[in-house]
Parts: C-alpha cells; structure tokens; sequence
C-alpha cells in the first residue's frame, strides 16, 4: 500500500497494516510507522507519536531508528531537548555501523556536546563514516588533515577526501578545493571547483570566480563576466562582491 505495488497507493491503509505488525513487535514497521507520523503520511503529522515507535524500533536495536532518535534527543523535537541521550543512541547506532550516526557522534566528540571533547575520535568516527562514501564525514575528515586536527596534516589525503565530497555536489568540499587549488595558482582547477561550488549558490566561491575572471588569472579578463559574479554573490550577502560592484 505505501509503494502502491499491485495495489493503490494508500497511506491510510499502509499505516494501519503497519500498526498490525509494530504492536506485535516487528522493529521495521515501528521504524516505518514513526515515518510515517514524522512526515504526516496518512496520519496527522506528530512527533510525539514519531519519537515513541522510533523508540520501539531503536529499543530493538533497529539502527536507522536509533540514529533518527539521536536527532530527535539533539534537536528536542517530539522528546525533551537531551544533548547526551543524543550521543548515547548516535553512539548505539555508530557501533552497528551507520554512517548518518558515525558523523553525528563524531561532530559531538570535536565539539564537546554531550560527551568529552575528543578529536581523535571525532577523526575515527568521521573516517568510518567517509569510507563509506558519506559526504559530510569525507569533508570534515579532509579539514582535519588538512588542519592536522587529530591526525597528522597532510595537504595530499585533505585533497583526496574533498575531491570525494566534491565528486558528490558537497559544495564546502567544492568551495575549500577552489581555494587550495587558488593558494597553489593553479588556475585551471580552482575555476573549474569555484563554478561548481557557484552553481550551489555559494557566494563566496562567486565572488572568487569574479576575481578570477576580473584579474585574469588563468583565464581572459572579463569585467562583464566578473560583474555577473560579483552580483550574484552580493546577492547571496557576501558584502565584498558589492564593494566590487560599486567600484
């Protein structure tokens, strides 16, 4: 019924079926129903009721549910605001090895929140999650090489994990390529990182991609083209492109 698989799609019904099976225990229909009250799909959006069959599932061990819960506990929406019950199921779920969790924990280890700040395990956990292709996790794992935060710096493994978080649209991994490509005065990769990082809508990689083309660097000078990037970029807030402009 949820699919509509040889049958019309049916939220109601779905939700009904599912309830049958999650009050007799089954993890994956309490996990399916709290998706279906998180996101109002054939009942009355709630996220009390989301965060009690999540509960369920979690309690089973299931750890999608555990890990959504962990967000729930962190941003108190549906259960009281509870920063270390947060860090407590991130953490049931991070050992089973869910990537989403693995990322979670490990930004609540480099920040102190709910548990003790550790940055070396912030930077296991990160790399968990990037080995298995997790965005985010390959982004802040790059940042920490390339700030030598935990590990080791290493500006060859920090372009190596931003060109994997780039590869997927990570748009901070794009922008922070532009600007290791930019301090090396490689002007053909920096351009080519700033207009992916642009088309994002990131405004201070429009406003580099302006200055590239308003100096010349690596390519033509074009103040007509500079100028639809410094405009974009005002528009986006960054204030020095509407400096640019006036000028």
């Amino acid at each position: 019924y949820y699919n509509g698989e040889g049958v019309q799609k049916d939220y109601k019904q779905a939700v009904e079926w599912f309830k049958k099976s999650a009050n007799q225990g089954n993890a994956d229909a309490q996990f399916n129903l709290g998706n279906m009250y998180i996101y109002g799909k054939g009942v009355q959006k709630d996220y009390k009721r989301a965060a009690e069959w999540y509960k369920k599932a979690a309690d089973q061990g299931n750890a999608n549910a555990q890990t959504i819960l962990g967000n729930m506990y962190y941003n108190g929406e549906g259960v009281q605001k509870d920063i270390k019950q947060a860090a407590q199921w991130f953490k049931k779920a991070a050992d089973q090895g869910n990537a989403n969790a693995q990322i979670n924990l490990g930004n609540m280890y480099y920040n102190g929140e709910g548990v003790q700040k550790d940055i070396q395990k912030a930077v296991e956990l990160f790399k968990k999650s990037a080995d298995q292709g997790y965005a985010n996790a390959q982004s802040n794992l790059a940042l920490m090489y390339y700030n030598g935060e935990g590990v080791q710096k290493d500006y060859k493994q920090a372009v190596e994990w931003f060109e994997k978080a780039a590869d997927q649209g990570d748009v901070q991994a794009q922008y922070s390529l532009g600007m290791m490509y930019l301090n090396e005065k490689d002007y053909k990769r920096a351009p080519y990182w700033f207009k992916q990082a642009s088309n994002q809508g990131n405004a201070q990689a429009q406003y580099n991609l302006g200055m590239i083309y308003f100096n010349g660097e690596g390519v033509k000078k074009d103040y007509k083209r500079a100028a639809e990037w410094f405009s974009l970029s005002c528009n986006g807030g960054f204030k020095e492109a509407c400096l640019m402009l006036k000028n």
